[in-house]
């Protein structure tokens, strides 16, 4: 099993959302890698849940023994479907979606005020980026200009159609699960993000950020995922 001395778990995974890819875990990963952890960013290829679930076990399949298992926003959906592998011990959700099991992510926002600085053009392909002019104060607010600039211009289409797909059992209903999100987040309402990490009982961390935290707040994204390796239960 890959654990410290002490027990905690030392293998981490971390899966991007919609309209991003891995690049932006980079600080995460750094500040992880630099205190012993096992990092692996997963691809995803934002075309169903199935597929991006897929991804997300053939890296859940590599690692070498318990492991947290890390989404941010729409990556809340894929560890939601995708956690119950046998290798996940608890789950964090970094601004992030979680549905229940027979839900879909747009169930999510039913309920919950509009975010209007979050826009999506969606094509006739039924593929969505986010709309360039609103992308930094929609997504990245409180990142620097350069980052905000590459991270628009480096956008991942999503497969709107993945947000109508349900998940079929919510693996936060069998694995501890932990939630950090930006009290200046634009694309969910708080209220929303709230809801959804107390139905999930996770342990709440808020910090002062945009929905790109796991970016722009990266210590103390790093920080909420050390705590769920280090309190998650590990099977003997």
């Amino acid at each position: 099993m890959s654990t410290t001395t002490d027990g905690s778990i030392r293998n981490v995974v971390l899966v991007h959302g919609a309209f991003a890819d891995g690049s932006g875990w980079r600080g995460v990963h750094e500040r992880l890698t630099a205190r012993g952890y096992r990092v692996s960013i997963v691809q995803n290829p934002l075309t169903s849940l199935e597929d991006d679930v897929a991804a997300t076990t053939r890296v859940l399949d590599r690692q070498d023994g318990p492991t947290i298992l890390v989404g941010h926003s729409w990556g809340g959906t894929v560890i939601t479907e995708a956690g119950l592998h046998e290798k996940v011990a608890g789950l964090v959700y970094v601004a992030a979606l979680i549905p229940d099991s027979g839900e879909n992510s747009g169930q999510q926002y039913e309920g919950f005020a509009a975010t209007p600085d979050f826009v999506i053009d969606v094509g006739d392909d039924g593929f969505g980026f986010l709309d360039p002019e609103q992308f930094m104060k929609g997504f990245a607010a409180d990142a620097n200009d350069a980052d905000a600039d590459l991270m628009r211009d480096a956008q991942v289409p999503v497969n709107m159609s993945v947000f109508a797909q349900t998940v079929s059992e919510a693996a936060w209903r069998q694995r501890p699960s932990w939630a950090v999100f930006g009290t200046e987040d634009k694309a969910f309402d708080q209220a929303m993000l709230q809801h959804m990490a107390k139905r999930a009982g996770a342990d709440i961390t808020t910090v002062p950020g945009s929905h790109a935290v796991y970016l722009t707040q990266a210590d103390a994204v790093s920080d909420v995922i050390i705590a769920a390796a280090e309190e998650a239960p590990v099977a003997a």
